[in-house]
């Protein structure tokens, strides 16, 4: 097939360090490469694939202090896809609900996965507004807010099965892995982790808008020792990190949409430790993968139970589950449904 990728300009396909979207569109578009489909991506220029590259600004947003509006660059990144969208059987968007308007007057179809979180109030008029604008979830969990979109299917994200490995380490400490951020609650991990008398290593990026949280209420928590800020980790880093821990502690007070960090540990065979909300229930397999837990107290309790998992088979339920191929296999049946669907309108019209 001929299948259009469009990534948001923020960072770059793959991301240098964080960022989740940037990644799954990278993991997604190498797979469908591999699988001997004709992809293109539009993405920042100093994005990296094995597909075409269609670029609409030289440089991943975040890493640009000249730009000051990215409205107007992802207004011109839709731009480059309407140029050449009847060049595509299908085009895929990772740019939310932004390409509703343009591309549902277009004929080539087209989805968009949902990235984030939708329990925002302003999203149900957009929504309502565009009934017919097809979109993947990334878990069940997270489609519950919008139950008038037009879902096609829920489709777990996926990573390539060698991009990261357990590593032969005696783990000891426990981690914190993704963003210094209230929602994400790293304060709670570190009393987590001192309760239980372990060290703890947070491997975080810390953004502008959590300046202020980070220096008031994470800042004095860390040590050196007990806790440790090692900051922004790429891939390249992580299988040694999540290999090293007893744990991933996930303790977070909001509806995660998904959560990569929990299945980048289970490549790894590191157990996770989460609190009860959003996805968590969908990702994790309580006393297979990890615990599921309520309360600090309990995930005090579950670090104690660790030794009863065993993370070969952790490894092993990662595999089964969360292939970068199987993402791509899941998409790809959903591209072809499409298609289909376009093809058969065309001949009635005809």
């Amino acid at each position: 097939m001929r299948i259009a990728q469009i990534a948001p300009l923020h960072e770059a396909v793959p991301p240098r360090l964080y960022g989740g979207t940037e990644r799954i569109v990278s993991y997604l578009t190498e797979e469908l490469v591999t699988l001997g489909h004709e992809v293109t991506l539009f993405a920042s220029g100093d994005s990296v694939t094995n597909a075409e590259l269609v670029s609409a600004w030289p440089r991943a947003l975040r890493l640009d202090a000249s730009v000051r509006d990215s409205n107007a660059l992802h207004a011109l990144l839709l731009e480059r896809v309407r140029e050449r969208a009847e060049a595509f059987d299908v085009l895929h968007f990772h740019l939310d609900y932004l390409p509703f308007s343009l591309f549902g007057r277009q004929k080539v179809p087209f989805l968009t996965t949902l990235h984030g979180r939708l329990d925002l109030p302003e999203l149900q008029p957009v929504f309502d507004a565009f009934p017919r604008a097809g979109v993947v979830s990334i878990s069940d969990r997270q489609r519950r807010p919008l139950p008038q979109a037009n879902w096609l299917a829920t489709i777990h994200h996926g990573l390539p099965m060698g991009l990261l490995q357990p590593i032969d380490v005696a783990p000891g400490y426990l981690a914190f892995l993704g963003r210094i951020c209230p929602e994400k609650c790293p304060d709670r991990a570190i009393r987590i982790a001192r309760a239980c008398g372990m060290p703890i290593r947070l491997a975080a990026k810390v953004d502008r808008v959590d300046q202020e949280y980070f220096e008031q209420e994470i800042a004095p928590m860390l040590d050196g020792e007990h806790a440790r800020l090692i900051g922004e980790i790429g891939d390249d880093a992580k299988s040694a990190f999540l290999s090293g821990a007893r744990a991933l502690l996930l303790p977070i007070d909001w509806p995660e949409p998904f959560g990569l960090v929990m299945i980048e540990a289970m490549a790894c065979g590191t157990p996770v430790i989460a609190f009860n909300r959003g996805s968590v229930p969908e990702v994790i397999e309580d006393g297979v993968t990890g615990f599921i837990v309520e309360s600090a107290a309990e995930a005090v309790a579950a670090v104690g139970r660790l030794g009863e998992l065993d993370r070969a088979a952790i490894r092993a339920r990662f595999e089964e589950r969360f292939s970068a191929q199987r993402m791509a296999e899941d998409y790809l049946a959903i591209y072809r449904q499409l298609a289909r669907v376009d093809m058969a309108a065309l001949g009635a019209t005809a």
